[in-house]
């Protein structure tokens, strides 16, 4: 890319030397001259910025565009409820501008697009729906966040994969197609947490086919797979994807220890009895760092970024407890050179009091005011 914005840049100088003594030549050829030149500028910038950290000059795009998702967060409850509104959360064009002025990169939208498509063939999805996403996505983009389009709770391919599986690439197909002119800050997460009957086995056996779907109209789209069992860290070494595609990021969610993380979740009855469960210990933070070293070996191994999509925990944690394990997370995925998404922005692991529109400053602290 920089050979060819250089080679651009020598012949707008030419054109623009031999249109010296005509005015109109003169001014059409200076500015394709400055095209070219904030051209050779910005290519340098991201070759810079992909040699930090020992990286080297043939390192795959995907690392750099990886570092571009940075630091995010994931706006849940909204589009991934079955209709926007049910969870308790409606996107609004205020919290895109309040995630950008608190230092975030990035954010995640978990989007239920099996509750808004039809049940039969073709599948169609909801043009209002898919105005909406329109609309969150220009949000996002007009504060200079990247954004990562997910395909999240689509129950039904969870319970009968193969009895879903044109579904799943009806909808990818539609959503490619829809959104194939997007900017390349626009990233695609094609499915969200494998589990149930949707096997390990079964997620590589479709992910080739998925894959063809998707590149048939972004081929050069940065597309993001997760391991199969809740996307799980300890089954990265089960997932295969293609060598052959390099503008892949893989993610893994972290939610560990649970008992710590999910204390008192209503749909978890279970979990009400873990409230008061803290976190901190020296064996707390070396198994922190064992975990993280599995995914860590994975990313070498492979040559392959990882992404961070989820981690959190509950509000009904201790607030001091919530920070300090958040930033040990964070902490490790930044001496890997992970990515981000904090899960999430305002509801049950929420780091911003919708009600009272204000962040909760001692969490928010932790994951953005990182040293």
């Amino acid at each position: 890319m920089l050979m060819s914005c250089i080679l651009t840049l020598g012949r707008s100088v030419a054109a623009l030397m031999t249109a010296m003594t005509d005015r109109s030549r003169l001014k059409r050829h200076g500015r394709r001259f400055a095209v070219a030149a904030f051209c050779v500028v910005a290519t340098g910038l991201i070759v810079v910025a992909t040699r930090e950290r020992g990286a080297v000059a043939a390192e795959p795009d995907a690392f750099a565009y990886n570092r571009l998702l940075g630091r995010g967060i994931n706006l849940a409850n909204a589009l991934d409820a079955p209709h926007e509104g049910d969870w308790g959360v409606t996107l609004k064009a205020e919290y895109f501008q309040l995630i950008s002025q608190a230092g975030f990169n990035s954010v995640r939208l978990p989007i239920r697009w099996s509750a808004h498509a039809q049940s039969t063939p073709p599948y169609t999805i909801d043009p209002k729906f898919f105005e909406r996403v329109d609309w969150a996505i220009d949000q996002a983009l007009s504060q200079k966040l990247s954004v990562v389009i997910d395909l999240h709770h689509f129950i039904e391919m969870d319970r009968d994969p193969v009895g879903n599986r044109q579904q799943l690439l009806a909808l990818w197909d539609q959503i490619a197609r829809r959104f194939q002119s997007r900017p390349p800050t626009v990233f695609f997460e094609l499915f969200n947490e494998p589990q149930d009957q949707f096997t390990d086995d079964l997620w590589n056996e479709f992910l080739p086919e998925l894959l063809e779907e998707v590149r048939r109209t972004n081929p050069s789209r940065m597309i993001i797979i997760g391991p199969g069992y809740w996307n799980g860290l300890d089954h990265l070494s089960a997932l295969h994807i293609p060598d052959a595609d390099q503008r892949l990021i893989v993610t893994f969610h972290y939610y560990k220890p649970f008992h710590f993380t999910h204390q008192m979740q209503p749909w978890l009855p279970e979990s009400m009895a873990w409230k008061g469960t803290s976190w901190g210990s020296a064996a707390d933070r070396d198994e922190l760092h064992r975990n993280f070293e599995i995914a860590a070996n994975w990313s070498r191994q492979h040559h392959r970024p990882l992404y961070l999509g989820e981690f959190g925990v509950s509000e009904q944690a201790q607030v001091e407890a919530r920070a300090l394990w958040s930033q040990a997370v964070i902490r490790e995925a930044r001496r890997d050179d992970f990515s981000w998404a904090y899960y999430q922005f305002c509801s049950n692991f929420g780091v911003y009091d919708a009600a009272a529109e204000k962040w909760n400053q001692t969490l928010l602290d932790a994951l953005v005011d990182q040293k």
